[in-house]
């Protein structure tokens, strides 16, 4: 029997297995988020020596801490001696060293191994080789990014390349001042869901004018199905009768001051891969920072940024918070609807994209090339069909 792929004005996506398949999920932890900068916490959060922040990085747990010199520290949440997880907390503070509450193999803030009982008894022990794993690490934005590479990639070309790819230049990220906003708000969600559907679906809106109603009202363009920001630096207009992203429509807060005019009343977002969306508009950021955990489950942490003022003064973000957190919780229902048909016959091939998600199969062949260099004895079969060259932009 003779089989036909889709017409010209589709492409088809990824097989139904790439969301489900626990092998598949283990070859992206090692090869993408084990390879790749991940952004892990805001770093005004580790405000002392000795505050500390534990993450999962592919396959890892990763201690993220500020040194007695300023600096951030990060390390593998290991202990040296026989691996037992140093801390089990999410975050704290410890007054001068990280102890393993196994045998109290004692590290310092700049990780060295600083004590373990009866530890004069092994005078060959090297404190520097025997300290804890360390981790490359970057600040940038407010956030804390880490590598686990031994050699980790540029971080100028893949994370700060990323905003230029999409706002043209790094100055115009730097207008919003993120590294001195503050935190007026994060939640966590849990997601039920592959981590791959909630970047497919962040970077298209054909699904806006159905699931998005009060962002539609607020961006109209997005109701056309064609967020796909259409040309490097385009912003979302506001409707002409909105006065703020808010979640009606209302006045927002301070605008940020080193907006520009022409990034006023407008929408940006960028995709940093693997992991990142960041939102902009003038008097708040929205930054997403996805966890995949499984193949079927992804933590998301959502933090809305605002003036410092703003916070400190006890202002109403109430209005510009449950827009976007609307905005996400439609989202991610979405996503965990598909989950389940990720399993079904029906996709066992894989289903397809229309003209206004063609950018989506950029991303599909992305996935393949950072996975696909496993033995020809065993490697996957990761083809499908080439993205089309036009609708490269992303929503949101």
């Amino acid at each position: 029997m003779t089989t036909t792929g889709p017409p010209p004005s589709l492409i088809a996506t990824l097989p139904g297995r790439h969301y489900t398949d626990p092998e598949i999920f283990a070859l992206e932890q090692e090869r993408i988020f084990e390879t790749m900068w991940f952004c892990v916490a805001r770093a005004a959060e580790l405000d002392k020596p000795g505050s500390f922040r534990t993450h999962q990085v592919g396959r890892e747990s990763v201690l993220i801490t500020r040194s007695r010199d300023g600096s951030v520290k990060a390390f593998l949440n290991i202990c040296r001696h026989r691996g037992a997880k140093l801390c089990t907390a999410e975050s704290g503070e410890v007054r001068r060293a990280f102890q393993c509450p196994y045998h109290a193999w004692t590290y310092g803030l700049d990780g060295k191994l600083v004590a373990a009982p009866n530890l004069t008894s092994m005078p060959d022990i090297d404190r520097t080789a025997y300290g804890l794993a360390e981790v490359h690490v970057r600040e940038w934005l407010g956030y804390v990014w880490v590598c686990l590479a031994d050699i980790p990639p540029s971080f100028e070309s893949d994370v700060m390349g990323a905003v230029v790819d999409r706002l043209g230049d790094v100055e115009s990220i730097d207008r919003y001042d993120i590294d001195h906003l503050q935190v007026g708000r994060r939640i966590t969600y849990e997601v039920r869901a592959n981590w791959k559907l909630v970047i497919e679906n962040f970077m298209e809106c054909y699904h806006c004018a159905t699931i998005h109603p009060e962002l539609t009202e607020v961006l109209p363009e997005f109701a056309d199905g064609y967020a796909a920001q259409y040309y490097v630096g385009h912003g979302a207009e506001f409707g002409a009768e909105v006065q703020g992203f808010t979640v009606d429509g209302s006045a927002g807060l301070d605008r940020i001051p080193g907006v520009a005019d022409e990034q006023d009343r407008r929408y940006y977002a960028i995709t940093v891969r693997p992991q990142v969306f960041i939102n902009l508009v003038p008097d708040h950021v929205i930054f997403h920072r996805m966890y995949p955990m499984a193949y079927d489950r992804t933590v998301v942490e959502c933090d809305w940024l605002y003036l410092p003022h703003v916070v400190a003064g006890g202002k109403d973000v109430e209005r510009s918070v449950e827009l976007f957190h609307r905005v996400n919780q439609q989202d991610f229902d979405a996503c965990e609807r598909t989950q389940p048909g990720m399993s079904s016959r029906t996709y066992a091939k894989g289903g397809v994209l229309v003209p206004s998600e063609h950018h989506i199969g950029e991303f599909h062949t992305w996935v393949q090339e950072k996975i696909a260099g496993r033995s020809s004895e065993t490697a996957l079969d990761l083809t499908h069909a080439a993205p089309c060259a036009h609708d490269q932009g992303e929503r949101r």
